[in-house]
């Protein structure tokens, strides 16, 4: 294969999903469609379509002609196959052909299909057809060959022999979709599976030139980060390969859904404790990849997806888009932001955490004992599923938020210049980078902070932020770079706890900021009252809404810890947390001459609540950042006052241990 012709993948921008009816078609077309007649006699009535049509807006990236067709819930493997008996019937009639590619039974019910666009009108009108989504285009994320040459190195590379874990691994199974790997390699030999499955499309172009050592080259690599014997995190971890990608890094989203469908069905055949999936690829938005990777999150995988090299919000990428992937960015050896010439990693609130993904040095495919350095997301998500690896391997019984949350409160934090990205994503970045847990971790309460999309500016719009399966919401805030804001409270929805913010008159747009968290036994709840009643509960954090659409805040009552105080004119709600051996303790800071004040939590406790005292009509700004409560004068005055309240759970060793200060 000519190594150009790996640029392709790498010159593509934005996709995004975009949702079209059948309606979108010209009428014309429908009228020479319903001339035909299900018995050939008599005109088919027409009906009018209910599926969505989904599809990528960057043309660059669809795989035209190729569709998914998905069934709708409660759906079951009998509606699939008689679906597509009704559509290859109805596309018969009309003197059309298709071809079922594969069909699908796990995350999603119903079947990839060859066909034109006008059997697709049909198929939009079928009764069981929920939506359709035209195949598009997945791409590995390490830097070509070309670019390598011309970036500068950024120096920094791990000693040989100096690496120690606390264990290498070796009770976790990573399951690696990517392109082909040379097994044979000396860094990976007997580590790697290469398994019997293959979906990949085309290479593009007449004369490609399938040289193995560019075949391997990006799915060698990323399998020598994870557990390579020199260059590898977790280098007990067994690799099971399920190939998904090209000779050019290219895949498709149904080879990927593919790809996890056998994945899942090897599991149910061949049980395993300790599953991490890692996906070092990205393509345009697609609901299907996100659902199929959320299902397997729910049964059980530790799913680690790459942020995407396209130096953009990472919302608009699968499947570094799903809430309950770990998506990982990149960055240098001095903990910055991964740059590759006009591209580099991307950032944004979808992204977990960063890793190491620039100037990595790991097999190569060239040959057996050849080694090369490689930069991407790729490369990073690789350093997290090695990292996840270990975890599991300590505790095989943690669940795959424990995992992720595992990873969060071990990451350096603070590091990272976050001032070359665009000011609406500075702070809604984490600025966290992955580092090792330590060999003998405490049972600690573990906690992040999820931020929401910012709303709109009107009076009336709202943003909605969600804790992931598995985690408790200890409190919800609302933040606007202008201190304006209506408030916040905490609903229920299909099951799942809302921390809901809303934008005040004259507001710029509000963030909701949920505290989620994990504890073996923790249970929170929305008390209507502004007060914890049971004595077993800790309030862990308050809310408030002001119906008049004003400004509003609420915060702990500095006496009373068990009570909520807020603006006159407003809702308060507590926030009531549970769990054994939990304590919870608050904690003030004034400054009267400054506009600017930090409040930490103490060693061994962690930040549930963050929220300001207003002195006056000064607005404030508090935000929390990790483990610490941030508090700014959104107006410019002078004077600040932080309230945060501390959690933790008492160790054996802590049972008489003074509360902090």
């Amino acid at each position: 294969m000519r190594r150009t012709s790996a640029w392709v993948g790498w010159v593509l921008c934005l996709c995004t999903s975009l949702a079209a009816s059948a309606q979108d078609y010209p009428d014309g077309d429908e009228m020479i469609l319903d001339m035909f007649s299900e018995d050939g006699t008599k005109p088919e009535p027409r009906a009018v379509p209910t599926a969505e049509f989904l599809k990528c807006n960057k043309a660059a990236w669809r795989v035209h002609g190729q569709y998914l067709v998905v069934l709708r819930q409660g759906t079951h493997g009998s509606h699939v196959q008689r679906t597509i008996r009704r559509l290859r019937a109805k596309a018969a009639r009309r003197g059309q052909l298709l071809e079922i590619l594969h069909t699908y039974s796990a995350a999603l019910h119903g079947f990839m299909v060859k066909m034109s666009s006008d059997v697709l009108h049909l198929a939009l009108k079928l009764p069981q057809v929920h939506y359709i989504e035209e195949d598009s285009s997945i791409f590995a994320q390490s830097a070509p060959w070309n670019l390598q040459r011309l970036l500068q190195p950024h120096g920094g590379s791990s000693e040989n022999g100096t690496y120690r874990p606390p264990n290498d691994g070796g009770m976790a199974l990573v399951y690696l979709l990517d392109g082909s790997v040379q097994s044979s390699h000396r860094e990976i030999e007997g580590r790697v599976l290469i398994t019997d499955f293959n979906s990949v499309p085309e290479e593009d172009g007449v004369r490609v030139h399938r040289q193995a050592s560019q075949c391997d080259s990006h799915g060698t690599h990323i399998a020598g980060v994870v557990s390579g014997s020199d260059s590898g995190v977790a280098r007990g971890a067994g690799v099971n390969l399920v190939r998904v990608l090209n000779c050019q890094g290219k895949g498709t989203v149904s080879g990927a859904l593919a790809g996890l469908e056998y994945i899942q069905s090897t599991l149910l055949a061949r049980p395993v404790d300790a599953v991490v999936v890692l996906l070092p690829f990205s393509g345009g938005f697609s609901r299907s990849l996100n659902a199929a990777c959320r299902d397997m999150v729910a049964k059980g995988a530790v799913v680690i997806a790459a942020a995407g090299n396209y130096r953009d919000d990472a919302c608009f990428y699968s499947p570094a888009s799903e809430p309950e992937v770990i998506t990982v960015g990149a960055v240098n050896s001095v903990d910055q932001l991964m740059s590759q010439g006009a591209g580099g990693t991307n950032f944004g609130r979808c992204i977990d955490l960063f890793a190491p993904g620039d100037d990595i040095v790991s097999a190569s495919s060239d040959c057996s004992t050849c080694f090369t350095s490689q930069s991407g997301t790729s490369q990073a998500a690789a350093h997290a599923a090695g990292i996840a690896a270990v975890i599991l391997s300590s505790n095989q019984n943690v669940s795959p938020v424990q995992v992720m949350q595992m990873m969060l409160h071990y990451s350096s934090s603070h590091t990272i210049n976050f001032l070359s990205l665009p000011d609406s994503h500075r702070l809604i970045s984490p600025n966290l980078v992955a580092a090792m847990p330590p060999a003998n971790s405490a049972k600690e309460l573990l906690c992040r902070s999820v931020w929401s999309k910012r709303s709109g500016v009107t009076s009336s719009d709202q943003a909605v932020s969600r804790c992931r399966l598995g985690e408790e919401m200890m409190s919800c805030s609302s933040y606007t770079l202008d201190g304006v804001h209506a408030g916040e409270t905490i609903s229920e929805s299909s099951g799942q706890m809302e921390c809901v913010a809303f934008n005040a008159l004259g507001g710029e747009g509000v963030y909701a900021v949920a505290r989620c968290c994990v504890i073996g036994g923790l249970q929170c709840q929305v008390h209507a009252s502004p007060e914890c009643v049971a004595t077993q509960h800790h309030l862990t954090g308050c809310t408030l809404r002001s119906a008049a659409g004003i400004s509003a805040d609420s915060r702990p009552h500095g006496s009373d810890r068990r009570r909520c105080v807020g603006s006159s004119g407003a809702t308060s709600h507590a926030v009531c947390c549970h769990a054994p051996s939990l304590e919870c303790r608050l904690m003030e800071k004034i400054s009267a001459d400054k506009d600017q004040v930090e409040l930490s939590c103490p060693s061994g406790w962690t930040l549930t609540d963050c929220s300001a005292v207003s002195p006056g009509s000064v607005i404030l700004a508090p935000v929390a950042k990790g483990n610490s409560c941030h508090v700014g004068s959104a107006s410019g005055a002078g004077g600040a006052a932080g309230v945060v309240v501390c959690c933790r759970v008492r160790q054996p060793e802590q049972r008489r241990a003074s509360p902090p200060p």
